[in-house]
């Protein structure tokens, strides 16, 4: 039987747009079809002109097609969705915002939009990663934190919450920035980790000078206005201390958990805790603590206690939670965090990438909520 246009469409439809992580034909995004002989044309159309993963759509495009019997090439271009057409997309992944007006109203969220994260239904586990003070590598245990998660195979996304002190994007090495579609934001993916970040909004060299009211309205956009898809965790990396973000992001997300990264260096294990004391007085459950640049160990083996020893081990002790885990002093994790290099990616097999992956074992298994608690959070 020769191919049809019907063949070739239902060949298609399990080709996933690489952003959006639905069938293109679902999404509209195949507008024509083709026959000739054993060549079949494909015409797509984009979300957005320029589309950074136009080559990725290609190549899954052209392999659905040939895998048909009587088929051995295809040719595809491309042209862009129109308006209207996007407003559709938006409407079929995302929603209207205005149709949430209403349930988010009662949250107390005067722009009545709805934070997907905060609904009971939702089966995102929401990680928030704090400290005390700067200079601990809280954004690079966030980063190695997410991608050893993903490497469990779940789905994961960032959320740098740092707006001064904007990290995740370079030490996750992201290429381009976010695909905006009819207003919807669509966040960049490397390694299995999606992010956004005010880094894609705003230069490295330019200070972000925001009073309170406009850093609450950027953390309720980047909660509402991103396409995250329910993703099975969601790590919020806080700015240091305990300021207005920190509290605006406990009103948004009164599910999340809070985890805590410290040295062990008695005075920086001091400030931590007031991070913690902070999580206790808006009502978030304190889940952990890691403590990171726990020891150096040299090229003969004996393991230097740098910056001290005992203050993870302290301040799990005053929350009453457990210590997660102990990052060794790494050059390598330095280098990766500048380079956009991730170390559990780069060097799986060493020291620091083993004590992420324990980690993450940790949060995912010893850590994951109850069935009987899942069920319960339903019925709220």
């Amino acid at each position: 039987m020769p191919v049809t246009e019907a063949d070739v469409l239902e060949a298609l439809r399990p080709v996933q747009d690489p952003e959006l992580h639905r069938s293109i034909v679902d999404l509209g995004m195949v507008k024509g079809i083709a026959i000739d002989g054993a060549t079949v044309a494909v015409r797509i159309a984009l979300t957005i002109a320029g589309c950074p993963l136009r080559a990725e759509i290609t190549t899954r495009v052209t392999e659905a097609a040939v895998s048909l019997d009587g088929i051995d090439r295809a040719d595809i271009d491309f042209t862009v969705m129109t308006d209207e057409e996007r407003a559709a997309v938006r409407q079929l992944i995302h929603g209207d915002p205005a149709s949430t007006a209403g349930s988010q109203a009662a949250h107390g969220h005067a722009e009545g939009r709805s934070i997907r994260f905060a609904e009971p239904d939702c089966p995102t586990r929401v990680l928030l990663i704090a400290s005390g003070k700067g200079g601990v590598g809280k954004s690079s245990v966030t980063t190695n934190l997410a991608v050893s998660l993903a490497q469990r195979g779940k789905s994961v996304a960032v959320v740098d919450a740092d707006v001064w002190g904007f990290s995740i994007p370079r030490m996750l090495g992201v290429q381009h920035a976010p695909a905006v579609i009819d207003g919807m934001l669509v966040p960049p993916e490397t390694h299995g980790v999606r992010c956004i970040s005010m880094g894609f909004f705003a230069e490295e060299d330019t200070p972000v000078i925001w009073r309170g009211p406009m850093l609450h309205k950027a953390l309720e956009q980047f909660l509402t206005d991103v396409y995250w898809d329910d993703p099975d965790y969601l790590l919020v990396d806080l700015p240091p201390g305990t300021g207005d973000i920190s509290i605006s992001l406990a009103s948004f997300l009164p599910r999340a958990e809070f985890y805590v990264v410290t040295t062990p260096q008695p005075a920086a294990q001091k400030v931590a805790q007031r991070a913690g004391f902070m999580a206790q007085k808006v009502n978030l459950g304190i889940k952990g603590v890691i403590e990171n640049m726990s020891w150096f160990t040299g090229d003969d083996g004996t393991r230097y206690e740098i910056f001290g020893s005992g203050g993870g081990a302290e301040l799990a002790t005053t929350l009453e939670v457990p210590l997660l885990g102990q990052v060794p002093l790494v050059p390598l994790l330095r280098e990766g965090a500048d380079n956009g290099r991730p170390i559990v990616v780069h060097e799986p097999d060493g020291e620091a990438a083993h004590a992420f992956a324990r980690i993450a074992e940790e949060i995912d298994v010893t850590l994951a909520p109850t069935r009987r608690y899942r069920k319960e959070l339903k019925l709220i």
